[in-house]
């Protein structure tokens, strides 16, 4: 760092939702430096660059910019101060033009109207500065590729007066073309005093372009190291802390194939995917952010149409699913990890929500819905599932958040699918709704189910799971058996750097 106070100095900083997320951080930038964030998912980093940001307010500890108290209460106020983030969720309105995205909320004007004239001209500076002269401004932001759509996100960044630019997982959707065009930017940036904090789980991109490394485990930072001295294994160790112990568990006896996954693919998220999934079993998908787990179970269940590969169930013809409602058809269920926006309907009762996947068991004489089996059979699983509620007529929106997720699970509980699908299943909730989730993927399990679980939480998996495949990049990189993994084995596997890939099936990872 160079003379006088760094660019950004935090002291304290402490943040508790449920649980804590950080824990007493300290942490310095100075001017011109890149300083890496790196831990395992759920270590604290988001949670840190959202209060440094603005988006997050702090329970204590505090902040100076540039030697300055600094704690902004809100987004707008971290960026009149000069200090901007690119956040991994693109925060585009699809159906406004790049100008209008990258000019969002201080639009020119001329007499109450938008000057259009000044706002391209001002577009194509913007876009000049991330090479991106050869877009069209007035194209709209629904038409581009995730990684355009990326760039113009640091396009409207670098547009302001920026004194600390916060970038969080920024090459996750780009090529490699484009990951060399933001690492000029960086190389820029720095010559001219723009402090970077950059979350990344690549190490050799952090190698490449950070100047120290600060390493988060549980909310904590449990080391800072330079970071042309920071080996991946290092890394990995520090991230890993001790050996987490799986819960003792009475070993399920899974039976014949129920799914089976060759050579997916969905670019940028899926890249020739093969899995298989036994009757009786649960498969853990582990892997880090922007792995491509959650687009896996989607392009399995064709909420994204894959462009290669098949999905095969049972002994049923090797296909991909176009819709989910063909995949629901053919006896999967998949409960995604939002549950507000993709899973529920929060205005309507409980009882709607429940039986929605269902409607077809309820049928009664010319096609009338038989409300009375319909409540007799929610009610049976919202009992099963312990689901706190006044009424099977409360809307669910004013239930908890664990309460709003066993909802949303006992309704495929409540379809009795073959094949389950879950993204997250225990994000969000409290300590006794995550124990109910789990007992009942266990029970789905041991009822000759096929359950496949995606969770941020390797002791989840390494406690709940027969099987972990791990991905890395779009691929899946290794196939853990129950007594073969470690933490430490996962998290080397999800950065990329397994002892042994192999693909489930024996064969060559895709």
């Amino acid at each position: 760092m160079t003379g006088g106070p760094p660019r950004l100095r935090v002291r304290g900083l402490t943040k508790s939702y449920a649980v804590p997320v950080l824990r007493e951080v300290e942490l310095e930038c100075g001017a011109g430096e890149v300083v890496a964030l790196v831990g395992a998912n759920g270590a604290g980093k988001s949670t840190l660059a959202g209060i440094v940001a603005g988006l997050v307010r702090p329970d204590a500890g505090r902040m100076e910019l540039d030697g300055q108290t600094y704690a902004p209460a809100r987004k707008a106020d971290a960026e009149a101060a000069g200090v901007h983030i690119v956040l991994q969720e693109l925060n585009l309105i699809d159906t406004l033009s790049v100008a209008e995205n990258l000019f969002l909320g201080r639009l020119p004007s001329r007499g109450g109207m938008v000057a259009r004239a000044e706002l391209q001209r001002a577009a194509r500076a913007a876009l000049e500065r991330v090479d991106l002269a050869e877009l069209d401004p007035r194209t709209l932001v629904g038409d581009l590729g995730i990684g355009t759509r990326q760039q113009v996100v640091i396009a409207a960044a670098l547009a302001r007066s920026c004194r600390l630019l916060i970038l969080d997982e920024p090459t996750a959707a780009l090529t490699a073309p484009q990951v060399e065009r933001l690492f000029g930017h960086i190389a820029r940036l720095k010559a001219d005093g723009v402090s970077i904090l950059y979350i990344s789980h690549r190490m050799d991109e952090i190698r490449r372009i950070a100047d120290r490394v600060l390493v988060l485990r549980d909310g904590r930072v449990v080391a800072t190291r330079k970071a042309a001295e920071l080996t991946a294994e290092e890394a990995v160790r520090l991230m890993a802390g001790g050996e987490v112990e799986t819960a003792p568990q009475v070993p399920r006896r899974p039976g014949a194939v129920r799914l089976r996954v060759r050579g997916l693919r969905r670019e940028p998220g899926v890249r020739g995917v093969n899995l298989e999934v036994r009757a009786g079993e649960i498969l853990g998908i582990a892997g880090l952010v922007g792995a491509g787990r959650t687009e896996l179970l989607r392009a399995i269940y064709g909420a994204d149409v894959p462009s290669e590969g098949t999905v095969q169930v049972g002994e049923g013809p090797p296909r991909r699913f176009r819709s989910p409602r063909e995949a629901v058809a053919a006896g999967l269920a998949m409960v995604p990890e939002d549950r507000k926006t993709q899973g529920l309907l929060l205005s309507r009762p409980l009882v709607e929500n429940l039986s929605l996947a269902s409607l077809d068991k309820f049928r009664g004489t010319g096609g009338r819905l038989d409300c009375g089996a319909e409540r007799v059979a929610s009610a049976k699983v919202a009992e099963r599932l312990e689901v706190r509620c006044r009424d099977l007529d409360q809307p669910v929106v004013e239930l908890s958040g664990g309460n709003q997720q066993k909802t949303l699970i006992g309704r495929w509980l409540l379809r009795e699918a073959e094949i389950y699908l879950f993204d997250e299943p225990t994000r969000g909730v409290d300590v006794a709704a995550k124990a109910a989730i789990r007992a009942a993927l266990d029970s789905l399990a041991r009822a000759g189910r096929a359950c496949v679980v995606v969770s941020s939480e390797t002791e989840e998996l390494m406690a709940l799971c027969d099987r972990i495949a791990v991905m890395w990049q779009g691929r899946v990189v290794r196939v853990f058996e129950r007594g073969e993994w470690t933490a430490e084995r996962i998290l080397r596997a999800a950065f990329g750097r397994p002892e042994e890939p192999t693909a489930p099936d024996g064969g060559e990872v895709q």
